[in-house]
């Protein structure tokens, strides 16, 4: 077995940590799935080669603390824990902010609840600081994902079935897509990265507000649970079942 180092996470290093955390929040954003694990080995097989599984995970934990103290969100699962070294946290601070994200970064933005005066306080702040330069030639990230093989006949029943109306609050779908169908996702009740099943048992059609409310929102494990009782079809299942 390949001795790993002990030294100090150079840059270069730092900055494919930060990449792959940012990957991955921004996966969480638009509810895509991927596997934590997988990206920890590719980023073994890569820019930190001379790392360890464990040496790896404890930096992402350390990102989330990061993130938290700068007031922004955190990928869910890598609890924060707060033990990097100074100079580590400030150059970890400059990566970020040379990459557009700092306090006033929208898409990452902490769902923490605050008082009115804070928010009015902070917004007047953001309004009035001059816009970021932000990138005019983006680079690329590459990145893999773990998918899921889904049956387009639940796909296809889940969707007719709805009849046009969101099964989650109950009103029209706001759009038309270009082919003339009303603009509903089908959205896994358990999700099929945490062992949920794919048939209309788990699956409803979620206009794009309630789908994201269900991912994103403070209340979205509260409105997760409310479409069992609004759904007589909806069966819980058990996480352990499908492995």
């Amino acid at each position: 077995m390949t001795k790993k180092t002990s030294t100090r996470w150079n840059d270069i290093e730092l900055e494919a940590a930060v990449d792959a955390y940012l990957g991955m929040l921004q996966k969480e954003r638009v509810s895509e799935p991927f596997n934590k694990a997988e990206i920890n080995r590719n980023l073994r097989e890569g820019a930190l080669s001379a790392r360890g599984k464990s040496s790896v995970e404890m930096r992402m934990h350390n990102l989330s603390s990061i993130f938290i103290a700068m007031g922004l969100r955190r990928v869910e699962g890598y609890v924060p824990r707060d033990n990097a070294g100074t100079n580590i946290r400030s150059k970890i601070q400059a990566i970020l902010e040379s990459k557009g994200v700092s306090t006033s970064t929208s898409y990452v933005a902490s769902t923490d609840i605050k008082s009115p005066n804070q928010k009015t306080e902070e917004s007047s702040t953001d309004f009035l600081s001059p816009p970021p330069p932000g990138n005019k030639y983006p680079k690329s990230v590459t990145s893999t994902t773990t998918t899921y093989e889904r049956d387009l006949k639940v796909r296809d029943w889940v969707l007719k079935n709805a009849k046009g109306k969101c099964e989650g609050c109950g009103q029209d779908a706001p759009f038309l897509l270009t082919d003339g169908a009303p603009c509903l996702e089908v959205h896994h009740v358990r999700r099929l990265a945490d062992n949920g099943s794919d048939r209309t048992t788990n699956a409803v059609a979620l206009c794009p507000n309630c789908h994201r409310r269900c991912h994103l929102s403070a209340d979205g494990k509260m409105f997760t649970a409310s479409l069992y009782e609004r759904l007589n079809r909806l069966i819980i299942e058990d996480p352990d079942v499908n492995k």
